[in-house]
């Protein structure tokens, strides 16, 4: 199945201050989650932020914060984010069907919510180099989840690239030039 811009949303998942700084290979994943959210932007996808109990993990972090262009986040406490009526509205409300997924942590939010997507009838997909867990192997973990439960998985050049179809489109240079 090809992912067309047309019912596709950017999902970014608790990217949060009190969480990240403990995230394996962090900086990997801040650049990213930048990249593909960038990208998402430049084609004109829309996103949706969400932040797991704000008072206790802090909000979206400074340099994700910044770049999103201050998306108001959902605030959530259970960890699928469909667990949150606010979310499910507001993807509706998006006419969204492809989900494209970044964020922290792989293993219990990110899982949860691809999840709860498929439960809801949404195709999620989890950019696999734009989330991350406290540990690797609870990152791996997620990925072996992942294929079980059916979930597509693809890297933040791969699902870009998908999105922008062609390099005769406007938006491709700007997304061949984030990508490099």
């Amino acid at each position: 199945m090809r992912i067309v811009k047309e019912g596709t949303v950017g999902l970014v998942v608790d990217v949060q201050e009190r969480l990240f700084p403990v995230m394996v290979e962090k900086e990997k994943l801040l650049g990213n989650c930048l990249v593909l959210t960038k990208g998402l932007q430049e084609l004109g996808v829309p996103l949706v932020v969400t932040q797991q109990y704000t008072k206790g993990l802090g909000h979206t972090i400074k340099e994700l914060n910044e770049e999103l262009n201050q998306i108001v986040p959902i605030e959530k406490r259970g960890f699928s984010c469909c667990d949150e009526p606010v979310f499910l509205k507001k993807l509706k409300g998006l006419n969204a069907k492809n989900i494209i997924i970044c964020g922290i942590e792989s293993h219990i939010c990110i899982l949860q919510t691809a999840i709860g997507l498929k439960e809801y009838g949404f195709n999620p997909v989890v950019v696999i180099n734009c989330v991350s867990s406290r540990k690797k192997e609870d990152l791996e973990l997620a990925k072996e989840r992942f294929r079980f439960e059916k979930i597509m998985m693809a890297s933040y050049e791969s699902i870009l690239f998908e999105l922008t179809r062609s390099s005769s489109v406007p938006e491709f240079k700007a997304i061949s030039k984030l990508v490099r």
